[in-house]
């Protein structure tokens, strides 16, 4: 499977490891039964988590009737992570507690008729009870490294190392050796530019858990150039590459619930810049503590990585000119669905998407039962009837999802329907579905869109103000250019031709060929700049080619009035400085692998300094440089009363992050090169760019073995994950 292993006995198999929608391959592998879950030891790979277990869970319980029969699904695994998933699994189950809703400041009659319809849908047993999540699992866990499930004895050998006895054999796994973690499906990946447009929505995935060559349902909605995710899906970042969207042009996400087709949340938590996430305040809250038993870190230091903003039942949020309507299907446990409304030349335009549902029908029933509110009946049925440019609704058909047939009455101008794979021929002259790849424009882009968008992302790199009159002089002669999937954009070996890139759209690979063999030397995405080297340094031939790996669309400026805008700006020693740090910050341990957008803000904010042997640290007349992060990028100090040697990578100063001051008198061992970042500026780089955060936490946990620090807390001990003030926009 990708990237895990699935260990097929006569009883049945068991899977190690269990990363997102691995139940697609199992689907499609047909392996026979399955029968146990082992838990592995490195919680995240490929930028994905790897404790994935809510689809295969409901695999077992009623596709392989193990709860018809009263079979219980095996887990084996060390009893913390054990207790980490089954509270992870008890909140995207059965939702939260009666008192977890009561902290958060839930209105009491929203409160009742979640815990309703949390209870109405909640699987029970054969007395009406329902069933806690820990009783749907035979709960195994290691003991003095070894524990046995039905055929399957399996002993933990070291991190992600097992070896595994069924059947008379036995079988060794390395689950670090079991290749790059992927989505189990093919990820069709467009090659035309689209265009940025004021009001559109693109569709990452419109399927369900259990379709085997699909993606799940999310969306990427756009307005005005910038980008706001509808739900995090699972390999989020595969789906958002394969569209050309690059990171940094995603602002947002509207988080409808936590189910793990919706809510897969990690990959954006290494995001070149934080995510605002538009949400209530229960489903935020139950997101970042779902995403902390995922990964086993506290709710602080997961809710680091985000900004919260909160939109309420009925209120309209103005997020930058897009207004968002909020509204409360009725689902297993808390869903959000939206209204997005723009205006443009005096005219209203909408996109509903409608949110995970039930049928009309089981609503009715469940309003004569009291268990919803009229108010919530009565405004999905609203829904279905307003005139938006396009209503996206839930088409599932199943247990637990809507009914195409709820929206025969809709005027929307077009109803497309998500959770399906096809829709019944009945319909098919109605509506349509959502399949990954398709665009729904509502409001085309226009020639201020390109401009706007491309004067704001310009400006990000020089991370300092620059003067209008020569942004106009700039933009008074610039064209945009597109590229397909594979174009050539920059030449290795060619003249510049007069010509300067700032992309606008996607991702590229910077490459260079050395005579025998080519290498990657790096990627730029949008809002980064190309071929601006050649300016700068004044040579005449490009260094390196430049590749789109996606559709690209870029700003192409004059050679000559970029030259002229960077002079008078003051800007070309202050860009030669930051290329002079590049190699020093990308090649330390602490920053390796950080994109191109971080690794700049660092080199701006950072200063070296070079020393030669026997020289002295800190610099004389350079005490307050003490108080700085200080990195040692190459060579060696020496500490003087203990001659203990710092190597490359050693961190000295009086502020290290997560690690306590180091303030020994040091001397250079031979020639040597020290990084220094003041700490005021160090601290608002961490607050400001999650991917360094987490990368800096993660280099952490593997310099201590795994164990951190701020560990999650224990189960049963939600602190809600809300700031004290949520962010109004």
């Amino acid at each position: 499977m990708p990237g895990c292993l699935a260990v097929v006995s006569r009883g049945g198999y068991g899977l190690f490891g269990q990363p997102p929608e691995v139940l697609k391959a199992l689907l499609k592998a047909r392996l026979g039964r399955l029968d146990l879950l082992v838990l592995p030891d490195v919680r995240e790979r490929d930028g994905v988590l790897q404790n994935n277990l809510e689809f295969l869970l409901y695999y077992f319980l009623f596709f392989e009737k193990g709860l018809g029969e009263g079979r219980r699904l095996k887990l084996i695994g060390e009893p913390e992570h054990i207790s980490h998933v089954l509270e992870l699994l008890r909140l995207t189950l059965l939702g939260p507690t009666e008192a977890e809703l009561e902290s958060w400041g839930t209105e009491a009659a929203l409160r009742q008729e979640w815990l309703n319809s949390s209870a109405f849908f909640a699987l029970k047993d054969a007395a009406g009870r329902i069933l806690a999540v820990e009783r749907l699992f035979e709960v195994i866990p290691f003991v003095d490294d070894v524990a046995s499930g039905g055929s399957f004895e399996v002993h933990h050998l070291g991190p992600d190392r097992f070896l595994c006895r069924a059947g008379g054999g036995e079988v060794r796994i390395d689950l670090g050796a079991c290749g790059t973690v992927e989505p189990p499906y093919e990820v069709l990946r467009d090659y035309v530019p689209a265009g940025l447009a004021k009001f559109s929505v693109e569709v990452l995935g419109g399927a369900s858990g259990f379709s085997p060559e699909q993606p799940s349902t999310g969306f990427a909605l756009c307005h005005n150039g910038n980008y706001l995710l509808i739900d995090a899906i699972p390999y989020v970042d595969w789906h958002l590459k394969a569209r050309g969207i690059a990171h940094n042009q995603v602002c947002a996400m509207f988080l409808t619930h936590l189910h793990d087709d919706h809510c897969n949340m990690f990959p954006l938590m290494r995001m070149p810049r934080k995510l605002d996430v538009i949400t209530t305040r229960e489903i935020y809250a139950m997101a970042i503590r779902k995403l902390a038993l995922g990964l086993g870190w506290s709710e602080r230091v997961v809710g680091e990585h985000f900004n919260f903003v909160e939109v309420r039942d009925g209120e309209v949020l103005n997020y930058y000119g897009l207004d968002v309507e909020c509204h409360h299907p009725v689902h297993t446990i808390p869903t959000a669905g939206a209204v997005f409304r723009v205006s443009n030349h005096g005219r209203t335009h909408e996109i509903c998407l409608v949110g995970d549902v039930q049928t009309f029908r089981e609503i009715a029933e469940m309003r004569r039962e009291c268990l919803v509110r009229a108010q919530t009946e009565t405004r999905l049925h609203e829904l279905y009837r307003r005139r938006f440019d396009l209503l996206i609704a839930d088409g599932g058909m199943g247990p637990i999802h809507g009914d195409p047939s709820d929206a025969l009455g809709s005027k929307a101008e077009r109803v497309v329907f998500v959770h399906v794979e096809a829709l019944p021929e009945k319909f098919n002259a109605t509506f349509s579905l959502a399949g990954a790849g398709k665009r729904y424009t509502i409001v085309e882009g226009d020639s201020d869109i390109y401009t706007t968008r491309a004067i704001e992302m310009l400006m990000g790199n020089f991370h300092r103000p620059v003067g209008g009159r020569w942004l106009g002089t700039l933009f008074s002669d610039w064209e945009l250019k597109r590229y397909n999937t594979d174009d050539v954009i920059i030449k290795q070996g060619s003249r510049t031709w007069g010509s300067v890139f700032l992309i606008l759209c996607g991702f590229c690979e910077v490459i260079h060929h050395d005579g025998e063999r080519f290498f990657k030397l790096g990627t730029r995405e949008a809002g980064e700049l190309m071929g601006e080297m050649a300016v700068v340094t004044g040579r005449q031939l490009r260094n390196a080619s430049v590749v789109a790996r996606t559709p690209v669309m870029a700003c192409q400026f004059s050679e000559e009035a970029f030259n002229g805008f960077l002079e008078e700006q003051g800007l070309k020693d202050a860009l030669l400085s930051t290329w002079s740090r590049r190699p020093l910050v990308a090649g330390l341990p602490q920053f390796r692998g950080l994109g191109t957008t971080v690794t700049d803000a660092l080199c701006v904010a950072s200063r070296a300094w070079d020393l030669n042997d026997g020289d002295r640290w800190p610099p004389a007349g350079e005490v307050e440089d003490t108080t700085a992060w200080g990195i040692v990028c190459a060579g060696a100090l020496r500490e003087v009363e203990s001659g203990t040697r710092l190597g490359a990578g050693s961190e000295i100063g009086t502020f290290r992050p997560h690690l306590a001051p180091y303030l020994g008198k040091l001397r250079a061992e031979g020639k040597a090169t020290v990084l220094q970042i003041p700490a005021a500026e160090a601290e608002q780089l961490l607050e400001q760019l999650p991917q360094l955060n987490y990368a800096l936490r993660k280099y952490r946990v593997e310099a201590s073995s795994g164990r951190v620090s701020w560990p999650v807390e224990s189960p049963g001990a939600m602190s809600g994950g809300i700031p004290a003030a949520p962010k109004r926009i």
